[in-house]
This record gives structure tokens, C-alpha cells and sequence, in this order.
């Protein structure tokens, strides 16, 4: 009777750790991003067919991404607070070859809406609260306390992968340009 015994004690501690481990397996796969959320993480913007002053929108970790390759007299036709200086001599801006660009997250950092870009201006206006930047994201009318968000990227050809912290990105976060 006590070799059935063990036999049922042996079989039902096997069972009960195929299950603990197959909870554990569960448990884990819950922890882990989808496979949408791992391929959202790096967005790749081929820049070699973009037109100057015209605004692309991409969409990356579910922010919307302005792109706007910078016109060389990129000078707002006005700035309430800020300065009238031409945008297109901010280091903020990315070198992509021998053109520059502007690329950051399109969301105002006042309240977080949506600014409309006015190529014609060379600014954007966030329809809010009437903040406005200039084509290189730098704030040019309160109430945004700050230039708008330049996501991690680096450069590779034509092409900038944003989610990855190139050297590009790495320089303008020692200069202080980026947050």
C-alpha cells in the first residue's frame, strides 16, 4: 500500500510543478511588450525625398513626429516673446547630409496639444492656448515653457532611426539642446 502511496505522492508533486511552472511561463509572458509595442520602438524616416518647408508627420510610440527639412531664410514673420532670429542657424536642428531638419515630437509642451506648422510663417501656433515656436521648435510666444521635444536618433545616410541614441543625439544632450 505505501509503494501506490509514493507512486500518487510522487506523480501528483510532478503534476503540480508542471503546473507551477507552466503559471510561471504565463506570468512572464504577461510582463513582457507585445511584439507591436517591441517594433514601435524604433521608426525609421527615410529623409532623401523630403521637400524644404513642408511638413511631414510620422508616427512614433504613438506621439505624432514633426519632420520639416529647413528652409535657409526659415526667419518667423513674427515672435510676441521670442526672438526673430532664422531658424534654420539652430543647433537644434539635425544635419542629414547637407540639408537641415527639424525633428521632434509635435506635441506643445505647454498641455500637451497638437500646434499647427504655417510654412508661409515659418512658425507653428498651438491652437490652445496661442503658444507659438519657430521652425526650429524653440518657443517664440509664452505659455509653452519650452522648445518642443527632440526624440533620441542618429543618423544613417538619408535615413534617422528615432529610439536610438546616436552620437548626434548624444552631443546635442551634452550641449544641453535636448531634455
Amino acid at each position: 500500500m505505501s509503494d501506490r502511496r509514493d507512486f500518487f505522492g510522487k506523480a501528483l508533486g510532478a503534476f503540480a510543478g508542471l503546473g507551477a511552472l507552466g503559471a510561471l511561463y504565463a506570468a512572464k509572458r504577461t510582463w513582457d511588450p507585445l511584439p507591436s509595442v517591441k517594433a514601435a520602438g524604433f521608426t525609421t524616416i527615410d529623409l532623401s525625398q523630403a521637400k524644404e518647408n513642408v511638413l511631414y508627420t510620422e508616427m512614433w510610440r504613438g506621439k505624432p513626429i514633426f519632420v520639416i527639412k529647413v528652409p535657409k531664410n526659415a526667419k518667423p514673420s513674427s515672435a510676441p516673446d521670442g526672438d526673430m532670429e532664422n531658424a534654420y542657424d539652430d543647433k537644434r536642428l539635425i544635419k542629414v547630409g547637407n540639408d537641415k531638419f527639424l525633428i521632434a515630437i509635435g506635441l506643445c509642451t505647454h498641455l500637451g496639444c497638437i500646434p499647427a506648422y504655417y510654412p508661409d510663417q515659418y512658425k507653428f501656433i498651438c491652437a490652445c492656448h496661442g503658444g507659438q515656436f519657430n521652425a526650429a521648435g524653440e518657443v517664440l510666444k509664452a505659455p509653452p515653457p519650452s522648445p518642443l521635444v527632440i526624440p533620441p536618433f542618429t543618423v544613417k545616410g538619408t535615413k534617422v532611426v528615432l529610439g536610438e541614441a546616436g552620437p548626434e543625439y548624444k552631443k546635442m544632450k551634452e550641449a544641453g539642446l535636448v531634455a
